[in-house]
């Protein structure tokens, strides 16, 4: 019996065999946790080896295939570093020898054996007829040539412990498999759009006749990611307009009083998407907007403007951020913003940090209707919470809460809030509209005046001792520094470590004098260690990427980035943003171990460009969709987010997606599409 015989779609991949409890884990990191995973799990590119090639005939520097019989093989040890070698020799059917060596493989002794007839596939290395293979691909064959080694080899993305080889593997044994996936494409969208098959495009997508089938087989499979996306999109459109909201009309009073406490100009941006909102809030179908600006754009401003807005209606307004800290650093923005201005208008805050006593007056304030606006955290969505008349709900950083955590906090009135997301990441529009195709989006692409632009400067290995003098020039003057630790790989664990090395490191022989902190994504004590920093308690702040967003320490001055080069543009523009937000003059140093050309000048481009957006797009451009967001956050295929790149392809996605949904409500009659949709819906990447 076959292994795909004894297996179904979702079976979990840990059933196949080879597949041991770590290499389930390691799976599980790159999405794939069932058989149907495995195969939707497409290369993202090719080696071409081409056809089998004598010898005599092979090219440094080139990839080649050769087949032959093995005259020998042996395991032994490296005499400089005892690293563990198989080293063999294959004769081809000419009589010239290939050398082959393979590093860390002492089992391949065990398995090839001299006399055996195989083929091998990698990079050549020599020349003058002598030539060598280092850990290539390797395969036993008989008469009719190799079956794994063929002309084009796949290469997936990998995290540590994986090999294109080993997931290549998995997949040949449960691709007749490919054949049960349902097609969540109707058949008239794949005959107007001139597409494959669902079972046809997974075949070809990992062992295709072709490079332009393999194109084919991407194209298609990236239509079906992004018409799902938006299938579930259109559906909950049409469920959020179902479900009507107390209408909050606009009163020019208001937005007058609002202005004249602020001390400050709103910029155009800000009032054209306080506007835009505005609209949105008068209408009996809930506002459902995503508020897209740079870091310290003013984003806050505008909400607390839809606050007003909704207290001058008789509604409460709630705000949830992720972090306590930020909570905090909220609730004195809105109280700025509003509490003179609006007399009875009271901001309260609540998080799981408080006093049972003080949790209980906020919730009782809340559910009696005695404050208009509740500012937190989680801690908002527990049962116990309740709101008299809840109007308006606002989210900061909304891609790190899930789905059912925004769904709690909608249903925290008795009708539907209506809904104001933010975000401090530069959104590409085409992205946005793919991530967030359920929502209108505001974008805020105007800074006020006055931010103090931050002096960035790449800063090259041997140069590093000035980035050190820096920060201590600027600790002497009274100010503070943020030093910033690379994610190398996708391990939190090992992502503390680094950072708890680097911290231990710098205050032992850099800065022993300097009043020092660590924060990491698995410390627990993160809110403390932030508020003594707030405070000054600290001088030198020790991070990974947990301060990204939100922080507000107006005395930073300084930042050191190590490791610059692991992190995307946009990425090192957002930890930019967390200098230069008070008066004084901020400095942000990119430290590089890289001193390619290519590295240096990706770099510099932040030494020239300040605008989010346009280091959001330059990041478009250079490193590829799935790089700006990250993994984590765009719960979307390389091969969809590639697809991206071609703006008109989304829209017609879209049509496609609501011409069916009009001919269909529900998508009753499309069982598969309506299962695919569920899933998405289920995912913490749509709100």
């Amino acid at each position: 019996m076959s292994v795909a015989a004894s297996l179904g779609l979702t079976s979990p991949v840990r059933d196949l065999p080879k597949v041991g409890p770590a290499d389930a884990t390691r799976l599980a990191k790159l999405g794939i946790v069932t058989v149907r995973d495995l195969l939707l799990h497409l290369p993202f590119g090719w080696d071409e080896y081409g056809e089998p090639s004598a010898v005599a005939n092979l090219a440094d520097g080139k990839q080649a295939t050769v087949i032959g019989t093995l005259a020998s093989i042996s395991a032994k040890r490296s005499m400089r570093k005892g690293l563990a070698l198989t080293e063999a020799t294959l004769r081809d059917d000419s009589g010239d020898v290939l050398r082959l060596v393979w590093f860390h493989q002492p089992y391949l002794v065990n398995q090839l054996h001299k006399g055996d007839r195989i083929a091998v596939a990698g990079m050549v290395k020599g020349r003058f007829g002598v030539f060598e293979m280092r850990n290539p691909l390797q395969e036993k064959v008989d008469g009719a040539g190799p079956k794994r080694i063929r002309d084009l080899m796949p290469r997936y993305h990998l995290v540590n412990g994986l090999s294109s080889k080993k997931i290549g593997g998995w997949i040949e044994l449960v691709l007749p498999l490919a054949r049960e996936l349902d097609d969540v494409l109707p058949a008239d969208v794949r005959d107007r759009q001139h597409l494959l098959p669902v079972a046809e495009a997974v075949r070809q997508g990992h062992r295709p006749d072709s490079e332009a089938n393999w194109r084919d087989a991407r194209r298609r499979m990236a239509f079906a990611e992004l018409f799902e996306l938006q299938a579930a999109f259109a559906l909950m459109r049409v469920g959020m307009a179902a479900e009507p909201a107390e209408p909050i009309p606009y009163r020019q009073e208001v937005i007058d009083s609002f202005k004249a406490g602020l001390g400050f100009e709103l910029t155009t941006a800000q009032r054209r998407s306080a506007w835009q909102a505005f609209q949105d809030m008068a209408q009996v179908a809930p506002m459902n907007r995503l508020l897209n600006g740079d870091v310290g754009s003013g984003k806050t401003a505008v909400a607390a403007a839809c606050v007003a807005m909704a207290h001058s209606a008789g509604l409460q307004s709630v705000v949830m951020a992720p972090t306590e800290i930020l909570a905090r650093q909220h609730l004195h923005k809105f109280r700025a913003y509003l509490e003179d201005s609006f007399p009875g208008l009271t901001v309260e805050l609540l998080v799981s940090g408080q006093s049972a006593p003080e949790r209980r007056r906020v919730r009782s304030a809340a559910a009696s209707g005695h404050c208009a606006l509740v500012v937190g955290t989680h801690a908002l969505i527990e049962e116990a919470v309740e709101f008299a008349n809840l109007g308006l709900a606002v989210v900061d950083e909304q891609h790190r809460f899930g789905t059912r955590q925004r769904e709690l906090l909608r249903s925290k009135g008795t009708g539907r809030p209506h809904f104001l997301a933010m975000t401090a990441t530069p959104i590409p529009r085409t992205l946005a509209l793919a991530l967030y195709g359920e929502m209108a989006v505001s974008v805020i692409d105007e800074m006020p005046p006055g931010r103090t632009p931050v002096e960035t400067e790449v800063v090259a290995p041997p140069e590093r001792q000035h980035a050190y003098e820096l920060v201590r020039a600027q600790v002497a003057m009274g100010r503070q520094a943020f030093v910033i630790c690379p994610l190398i790989e996708e391990s939190e664990a090992l992502v503390a470590r680094s950072a708890t090395a680097e911290f231990e490191r710098l205050g032992k022989e850099v800065f022993p004098d300097l009043r020092m902190g660590l924060v990491h994504g698995r410390l627990r004590a993160k809110d403390e260690v932030m508020d003594a920093f707030v405070k000054g308690e600290t001088q030198v702040l020790v991070a990974t990427a947990v301060v990204e967003v939100g922080v507000d320490v107006p005395n930073a001055t300084a930042m050191m980035i190590e490791g610059a080069e692991r992190f995307g543009l946009a990425q090192l523009h957002q930890f930019r943003g967390r200098v230069g937000r008070g008066p004084g003059r901020s400095y942000c140093l990119l430290l590089s171990d890289d001193p390619s050309v290519t590295t240096l000048e990706r770099l510099s481009l932040l030494t020239r460009i300040r605008d989010g957006f346009r280091l959001a797009e330059e990041d478009l451009r250079i490193r590829g969709m799935g790089e700006l967001m990250g993994p984590r956050q765009h719960g979307m295929s390389d091969v969809a987010m590639q697809a991206l790149e071609q703006p008109e392809l989304l829209s017609e996605v879209r049509q496609e997606a609501e011409r069916v949904l009009r001919d269909d409500p529900g998508f009753e009659r499309h069982p598969a599409l309506r299962a695919a949709v569920d899933r998405r819906l289920e995912q913490t990447s749509i709100s």
